[in-house]
């Protein structure tokens, strides 16, 4: 290879653009005086496309692929620049490239909240926030009405203008629909999806913007939350959850008698029976606690124990919610076993299920006994008189 062949080949330009950013949408190729040698190289990658801009006008426009800067695929500067017959000096112009890939990083959310109305709830204050996939669709329309003279776009420069328009969208979309409060909740997918389409139609002509999804999350009001909460739990029990508070009742009650069957077959004697009597007798204090009536003792006067709080508990039994029961059914529950401390109970003044152990009106019954105090010494008998006196 020769001197000047050597010269001119490294005179060529290579005109590139990397970025690993993945959030810039434009980006200005620096050139000294925008001046390009004749021959360049042009290399556009996959996701890209380079656009040429003489004295503010678009000129020609490339995909990806790597390319001889000439005049043959150089047409609409050529003509913009008046070359007849082909140029051997640089000539001057702009190279824009623009990201065409989705950018997924754009996170909207709705700056004041949204006042729907509602059958049941009247006016209810919602809240929306989520993602927005967003990727340049027209390089001309976004170089005209986004860039201009800019060397750098960020998605954030368009991030505030998108969270306007999203923002927007989603309100018309809500007061239009009338959807209600228990509704909107269920339809989010399907909202979601009309909310793209929508915001597509607004940016697609005017910013050379392409929606490609949006993903919606609405936000209710904490009183308005809790008490759908509580509708569902009235929802359950009027579906006939509680047709099986009988059945819990008596397997309750079989599971006690059970656990004394089985304790009188290990043991044996007198003291085993008895013991079994007094699980019999407890048992049936239990039924009867079950079944909301006072436990009754031959031969001794009834007591008046100070009532049980009134507050009532839904229980948690092989995954399934049961009841509501009285603290004095969990007590009968708790004696037989069939409810701990770790048991999940859930009642209208909680927040959500807890265990039993940890609710300030079932503590108690978890407690462990005291010690039974020591037994008194036995006195020993008094001294036999002698045959003397």
């Amino acid at each position: 290879m020769g001197v000047i062949a050597k010269l001119k080949g490294e005179l060529v330009d290579i005109i590139e653009w990397l970025d690993d950013s993945r959030t810039t949408l434009a980006w200005r190729f620096p050139r000294y005086q925008n001046e390009i040698k004749n021959g360049a190289q042009l290399i556009v990658r996959e996701g890209q496309r380079a656009v040429f801009v003489y004295r503010g006008q678009l000129a020609d426009e490339f995909g990806p692929g790597h390319y001889e800067l000439t005049t043959e695929n150089l047409p609409i500067l050529s003509t913009l620049q008046g070359w007849k017959h082909g140029f051997d000096s640089p000539f001057r112009s702009e190279v824009y490239f623009i990201n065409t890939r989705p950018v997924t990083e754009m996170r909207w959310g709705t700056p004041n909240p949204i006042t729907i109305r509602d059958p049941e709830f009247k006016l209810v204050p919602v809240r929306a926030n989520g993602l927005c996939v967003v990727r340049v669709a027209d390089p001309a329309i976004f170089l005209r009405q986004v860039i201009g003279t800019d060397s750098n776009v960020d998605v954030d420069e368009v991030g505030e203008l998108l969270r306007r328009v999203i923002a927007q969208a989603f309100a018309d979309l809500i007061i239009k629909s009338g959807v209600g409060v228990l509704d909107l909740q269920g339809r989010v997918g399907e909202i979601a999806a009309q909310l793209r389409q929508l915001v597509a139609e607004r940016v697609d002509d005017e910013y050379g913007l392409a929606i490609d999804d949006v993903i919606l999350n609405v936000s209710l009001p904490e009183e308005i939350t809790a008490a759908i909460t509580r509708g569902v739990a009235r929802g359950l029990e009027e579906q006939g959850f509680l047709d099986q508070v009988d059945d819990m009742q008596k397997f309750q009650q079989g599971r006690f008698g059970d656990a004394l069957v089985t304790g009188a077959q290990n043991g044996g004697g007198v003291s085993d029976f008895l013991g079994a009597g007094m699980g019999l007798a407890l048992g049936q204090q239990v039924g009867d606690a079950i079944a909301g009536a006072p436990a009754a003792q031959p031969g001794v006067a009834p007591s008046a124990p100070p009532p049980l709080p009134t507050a009532s508990f839904h229980v948690e039994q092989n995954g399934q919610a049961v009841g509501p029961y009285t603290v004095a059914q969990i007590q009968a529950s708790v004696a037989a076993g069939a409810v701990t401390a770790a048991t999940l109970v859930w009642s209208p003044e909680l927040t959500q299920w807890t265990a039993a152990g940890r609710v300030p009106a079932l503590a108690p019954l978890f407690a462990a006994p005291p010690p039974l105090p020591p037994r008194p010494a036995t006195p020993p008998p008094p001294p036999t008189a002698g045959p003397n006196g």
